[in-house]
């Protein structure tokens, strides 16, 4: 039998504000869709915890046995600075500053958040979309939401009626807002805004000129709005309902509101079943900014090239930080804190190496299932990592009781408790065995400096078929050599 028919599972649910028991739409099966980046500069820390909270909580799905279908969406045009309707791209911003084409930006920095999220041992999800490449799907939606009457067009730009939608549906759903409050305390328009209403968004925009990203619609030449695009590849990919949305708590208002506003009035339902939100990321007890200072990158935790910590700490490392703290909490970044996260993870892999040389008995002494429950008890509760990483530090502490002779264990229940430990640790929170990997990285090194002198012994006996063959077999591999004056070098 599956694992998630005897693991009940409960989800803080946003829209509700409680925790519910998760029931997906169809048994076994579990569609996510999480709002992925604006891909205009590098990725930063912040983002990072987001997409680690879900991949944790993607691992996890697969771990239950369920099939998971992961959407995680990259923003490739329609994301207006400061998240409003009148403005720059943000893209194109970038491409004009830079003076780039707006496709070079996206490709930058789409290379540069995949590279950091593998560093960080990311699984990728099921289907990466880009909003570029469904221009199709949102012009269609845009459609279907004019015929409504809840879409209106106004100088070759496409707009939701707000106030008309809230008529029959609720504009505030989701965030908790009201849409009378709102309107009583946002400013009259001026008269030259094409907007009916202060809080209507924009479905589609007329690009002015100088606009460099644009596509022919029915209404003008021009592009989609920021919310539309996760609309139409959500529902592309998972259906108009599906049961799990995902982001950051910055997204949830205007961002996800205007989403099940988009749903709600293109096919007459709630789009999804579980609102998931995770919370941001302090440094040193302030918002991180990169106008103040106040602001590392991910990839500068890693190299250690920043002003901010004491040296340089690794991917799992900091993954093990991030994942003390509940995907829903305020976590604040230091460096005393990820200090002291870098020791509690040299423990628990001191403490995985240990078990791997510990005897059997003939019986146990600790009650290894029960613990095993509470692992699962900690997860099944909303996620909750950091009590999961407390289950495993009594783990931790079973393994010292069992090296020292001072607590018994049989074969049947050491062969549960390792593999259970070590699917949480390695599986469901997705840790590396940082010294395992510099052990591996070794061994490589030495047999790819083997090839290499091999390869130098063809050159100088003038077997260059050899040498060529040597040289193209280690480049399928990803392994590239490169001549020198001092000698062959080799890099992955």
């Amino acid at each position: 039998m599956p694992l998630y028919t005897s693991q009940p599972l409960k989800i803080y649910n946003s829209l509700s504000g409680e925790k519910e028991n998760f029931k997906p739409i169809h048994e076994g099966n579990v569609g996510m869709y999480v709002c992925g980046p604006t891909v205009y500069s590098n990725v930063h820390l912040g983002n990072v915890r987001t997409f680690m909270s879900f991949d944790v909580i993607f691992r996890y799905f697969l771990h239950l046995d369920y099939k998971v279908r992961y959407v995680r969406n990259i923003t490739d045009v329609g994301h207006i600075v400061d998240d409003v309707d009148e403005g720059e791209d943000k893209i194109a911003k970038k491409a004009r500053l830079e003076q780039l084409e707006p496709m070079e930006v996206v490709q930058r920095y789409t290379v540069d958040f995949h590279d950091i999220l593998k560093a960080f041992n990311f699984l990728p999800p099921s289907i990466e979309p880009t909003a570029t490449g469904h221009i199709i799907e949102q012009i269609e939606i845009i459609k279907k939401i004019i015929d409504t009457g809840i879409g209106y067009v106004a100088n070759g730009s496409v707009y939701f009626d707000v106030v008309k939608y809230n008529q029959t549906n609720n504009y505030g759903v989701l965030s908790g807002r009201n849409i009378e409050d709102m309107l009583a305390n946002t400013r009259d328009l001026d008269g030259q805004s094409d907007k009916r209403n202060p809080q209507d968004f924009a479905l589609w925009k007329k690009a002015e000129p100088e606009h460099i990203m644009r596509w022919p619609s029915p209404w003008s030449d021009g592009f989609p709005g920021w919310h539309l695009e996760c609309t139409a590849m959500s529902t592309k990919y998972l259906g108009n309902h599906f049961d799990i949305h995902g982001g950051g708590m910055d997204l949830k208002f205007p961002h996800h509101e205007c989403e099940i506003a988009q749903n709600e009035a293109c096919t007459g339902q709630s789009p999804v079943n579980y609102w998931m939100h995770a919370n941001m990321l302090t440094l040193n007890g302030k918002k991180m900014a990169k106008s103040t200072g106040n602001n590392i990158l991910p990839g500068e935790i890693l190299s250690g090239d920043n002003t901010i910590l004491s040296k340089a700490f690794s991917a799992s490392v900091t993954r093990f930080f991030m994942l003390q703290a509940h995907y829903r909490s305020i976590l604040d970044f230091s460096d005393d804190a990820i200090t002291a996260a870098e020791k509690g993870y040299k423990r628990l892999m001191e403490a995985l190496d240990a078990l791997s040389g510990i005897s059997a008995g003939n019986s146990s002494s600790i009650d290894f299932n029960a613990w095993k429950q509470l692992c699962y008890d900690a997860m099944n509760d909303d996620f909750n990592t950091p009590i999961l990483i407390a289950q495993l530090f009594e783990g931790v502490r079973y393994i010292n009781l069992l090296k020292e002779g001072k607590e018994t264990i049989s074969a049947e229940d050491l062969k549960t408790f390792s593999t259970a430990i070590n699917a949480f640790v390695f599986d469901v929170l997705g840790l590396s065995d940082e010294k395992a990997a510099d052990s591996n990285n070794d061994k490589l090194e030495g047999v790819v400096n083997m090839l290499i002198g091999m390869r130098n012994q063809a050159r100088a006996d003038k077997n260059f078929a050899l040498s060529d063959q040597i040289r193209d077999q280690l480049i399928t591999l990803g392994i590239q050599l490169k001549d020198g004056k001092e000698g062959t070098t080799f890099s992955l």
